[in-house]
């Protein structure tokens, strides 16, 4: 009994600890969004598992990103019986498969799944209820990409993989039952930036089909400009606020993080690239509805030497597919993009689809007026705990799919 109830001390004082080790960033959620309570816990219950990583690094237990990891791997779901599901390898990258069991008279079409987490956490495991769902919801056939994690596997790691498992897949994908004229790659947060560089990666293969669209669910697609009115309107908003996806960002790419308060405050941008960033990103291509009233545009500052050094990835289009050549953009396939009014990113993607938009390519837009970041993640976890923004946004990813 003396040993239990030591136990229980120690977990708890470990519990205790951790969540007040991390210092809780205060809520900001504004009068559009409902469901605030069920907000509320998932801000709370992230910021508990920020501070308990933390804590627990600082003891020498474990490492923090792998507390994260384990907290979004979550419980599996149980065994499906609409699906053939196997674990198998495209050349040296994890990927999982889901084929739906009804019969079929000709070749379904092809989904890859690339997770989102910044390059640093997810997994196929904490995307199996997505991943399942898609499979039956638009009988495809699923492919989720276990790419490799940072920080073990540095930066741009997770692109190659996504590239090579794409590559590995479209010249495959007849032995899974699917047309390689009809692959569709999909990822959501930093896995919209990997669909993103990936789809801009194949416009100019010629030994491969075109793939036939891409969806984007609040992709991160610029490093650029921390500045835009989204980023404004919903610092503070969870469950991505604006400086933890500035901290993020800079960890995925293994920077130095003095610089996160300077970032999101100026916009730093090396001389040869003004012109193109008035172009491409400038606050006047976002329609005035999605700004502010007190919107103030960020002020525009060249990059001192050791600060281009630091910020050099930021503007490769495989850490921000925003900012690809037109001649790029001019050939990418149909694209489906999800915003969310109450997220950071959402103006990444409205850019983007003026960018796709102006040079011809076909757009299919869902913006979600609840919505916030990881909502459509979170529509797998049960009535008690899951959105009606995210279940929304869901149905209109599978009907999207269904349409083409």
């Amino acid at each position: 009994m003396e040993l239990i109830l030591a136990i229980f001390l120690v977990v708890l004082t470990v519990f205790v600890a951790g969540a007040f080790y991390y210092e809780h960033p205060k809520a900001e959620i504004p009068p559009g969004l409902t469901e605030r309570k069920k907000i509320y816990f998932f801000h709370y219950i992230l910021n508990f598992c920020l501070g308990l990583a933390k804590f627990l690094e600082k003891l020498g237990l474990t490492s923090e990103v792998y507390v994260l990891r384990t907290a979004m791997d979550g419980i599996p779901p149980l065994k499906d019986n609409h699906l053939f599901i196997k674990d198998l390898r495209f050349e040296k990258i994890k990927v999982r498969i889901y084929q739906p069991k009804i019969p079929t008279t000709g070749q379904r079409r092809g989904v890859l799944y690339f997770h989102g987490g910044v390059g640093q956490f997810g997994s196929i495991r904490a995307y199996e209820r997505v991943c399942r769902c898609l499979a039956k919801s638009s009988n495809s056939v699923v492919v989720s990409v276990g790419y490799r994690l940072a920080p073990e596997y540095p930066y741009p790691t997770q692109f190659e993989d996504c590239l090579a498992a794409t590559i590995h897949f479209m010249r495959t994908a007849e032995d899974y039952g699917v047309d390689p004229t009809c692959v569709i790659i999909c990822g959501d947060s930093s896995g919209g930036t990997l669909a993103a560089a990936v789809a801009q990666a194949m416009v100019n293969r010629e030994d491969l089909p075109k793939l036939r669209a891409q969806i984007l669910i609040y992709p991160f697609l610029q490093g650029v400009d921390f500045n835009l009115p989204s980023y404004q309107q919903n610092k503070g908003v969870p469950i991505l606020l604006k400086e933890r996806t500035i901290t993020f960002g800079l960890k995925y790419l293994n920077k130095d993080l003095s610089i996160v308060e300077e970032l999101s405050k100026t916009v730093y941008i090396p001389e040869d690239l003004q012109l193109k960033y008035q172009k491409w990103l400038s606050p006047d291509n976002i329609p005035e509805e999605f700004k502010p009233r007190d919107y103030k545009p960020g002020k525009i500052h060249l990059l001192s030497e050791e600060l281009h050094e630091l910020a050099k990835p930021t503007f490769d289009p495989v850490f921000s597919p925003l900012v690809a050549e037109d001649t790029v953009i001019a050939q990418l396939p149909e694209t489906f993009i999800l915003t969310c009014e109450f997220d950071v990113l959402r103006d990444d993607g409205l850019l983007y689809k003026k960018r796709l938009e102006d040079h011809g390519v076909k757009v299919t837009w869902c913006h979600l007026e609840e919505g916030f970041h990881g909502t459509v993640f979170l529509a797998f976890y049960g009535r008690m705990l899951s959105f009606r923004s995210g279940v929304k946004g869901l149905r209109r990813i599978v009907d999207f799919l269904n349409s083409i």
